[in-house]
């Protein structure tokens, strides 16, 4: 466990280092967006009430971004109105991964959900991600029904 492991908010400035994680290998086959395009849909997360991307840093070392994660609170009609949460975009940089820093995004993750009364919080993963899968089910969260997609391309 990194012992200055600092979860914050990400910020403008730190788009460039959230880009290099999801450019590794196992994310999004090195295809990322450019800062100027991250910046753009970045700047569209503050027009939801609660969408927010996180970062993970070692303020200890040279404060760069280590992980990263995307978090929804939406609110619902169903459930009595009780909100939901969804977290998207889970990524920790290679050379860390193994340290804890995933465990730690996650429980912010939760702790977040609960703060905003959500009943639940989901993830997908892709069904090839089998150490993801393992490192879920190991912070408790459970297979719940079936997800589905449909791939929609202009």
């Amino acid at each position: 466990m990194i012992k200055n492991l600092v979860i914050r908010p990400a910020l403008e400035e730190d788009l460039q280092g959230v880009l290099a994680l999801y450019a590794q290998s196992d994310m999004d086959q090195g295809r990322v967006l450019t800062v100027q395009q991250a910046q753009v849909i970045f700047n569209q997360f503050k027009t939801y009430p609660n969408y927010r991307l996180f970062i993970a840093l070692d303020a200890g070392h040279t404060s760069s971004v280590i992980g990263t994660f995307a978090l929804l609170v939406m609110h619902n009609l169903a459930h009595q109105g009780t909100p939901s949460a969804i977290v998207e975009d889970v990524v920790v940089s290679e050379i860390h991964q193994g340290q804890g820093i995933g465990r730690a995004m996650m429980a912010k993750a939760i702790e977040l959900a609960r703060e905003c009364h959500c009943y639940k919080l989901v993830l997908s993963s892709n069904h090839k991600r089998l150490r993801a899968h393992a490192f879920y089910r190991n912070l408790g969260f459970k297979e719940h029904g079936l997800s589905f997609h449909v791939d929609i391309h202009p």
